[in-house]
């Protein structure tokens, strides 16, 4: 299966949204499976005509009949979730930064309060109509176009900035007990802004920053010793234990089984 992942052309959009994806089916395509693996992203799926189940780590979609549209969200998983569809589907796919979504919809803390791995979503009132009138138009740069402007239409900047400086300084693996000292905040309410804001702790957050740059960093290095330290872990150890845990599978079979130079990471089945 190819799958062309874009990157936002609007200047705007490319500060929230990481990028989009395209899936087009028709009833002679053979089922497609797939382990998709654990990022810090949001990511909100829209189907046309198919049935969704939604269950804890997989997602089954099979077609239908109804000319339904259906979208869900993945905003926390800390393990693979498997993808099954019984032929190719007609789906629109947006991988939102960590805090990107919250610039869209005013709703989010309500949706990550559930504490769910992922679950159906109507961010808007008119979103059902336009994905369906995107989905339907068989012109890929128009269906760029339509999908960009939309989003725009539902921009509102928010001040988030002191969520952004604590992702970076988590990113650049400041302790928590240092985060709460620098900002004079308890470590209970780092994680409640994490929570809100992202939808998963801090502990989460760091966890699947570390394995993401691993896949990011894995050409430059080595060996997975290499890989360990140079990608913020205690040792070589440490580094494996976090990586079975998010991917179920040992580094060194991930790395031969999964082109990591893809922009969605994705194991066939």
């Amino acid at each position: 299966m190819k799958v062309n992942f874009y990157k936002p052309k609007n200047s705007i959009l490319k500060n929230y949204i990481e990028g989009y994806y395209f899936m087009a089916g028709n009833q002679d395509s053979n089922p497609i499976q797939y382990l998709t693996f654990p990022n810090n992203f949001c990511i909100l799926s829209t189907t046309y005509n198919s049935d969704t189940i939604l269950e804890e780590n997989r997602i089954m979609v099979t077609p239908s009949t109804q000319n339904k549209v259906w979208t869900d969200l993945v905003f926390r998983y800390n393990y693979p979730i498997e993808v099954f569809c019984e032929q190719p589907i007609n789906e629109i796919t947006l991988y939102f930064k960590p805090l990107g979504l919250n610039h869209f919809v005013s709703d989010l803390e309500k949706i990550f309060a559930q504490r769910k791995n992922l679950t159906s979503y109507t961010p808007f009132p008119d979103f059902k109509d336009t994905m369906k009138q995107i989905l339907t138009n068989p012109n890929r740069e128009q269906q760029i176009e339509l999908l960009e402007n939309y989003w725009i239409s539902k921009f509102q900047l928010k001040d988030l900035s002191l969520m952004e400086q604590i992702l970076s300084d988590i990113e650049k693996d400041m302790k928590i007990e240092e985060i709460a000292e620098k900002y004079n905040l308890s470590r209970q309410y780092i994680n409640k802004l994490f929570i809100k804001n992202i939808g998963k702790t801090s502990s989460e957050y760091r966890k699947i920053h570390r394995f993401r740059n691993t896949l990011i960093n894995r050409k430059k290095s080595k060996n997975l010793t290499d890989l360990s330290y140079g990608n913020l872990f205690f040792d070589q150890s440490h580094f494996i234990k976090d990586f079975k845990e998010l991917t179920h599978i040992k580094p060194s079979t991930f790395f031969k089984n999964v082109d990591t130079s893809k922009e969605n990471i994705w194991l066939f089945i």
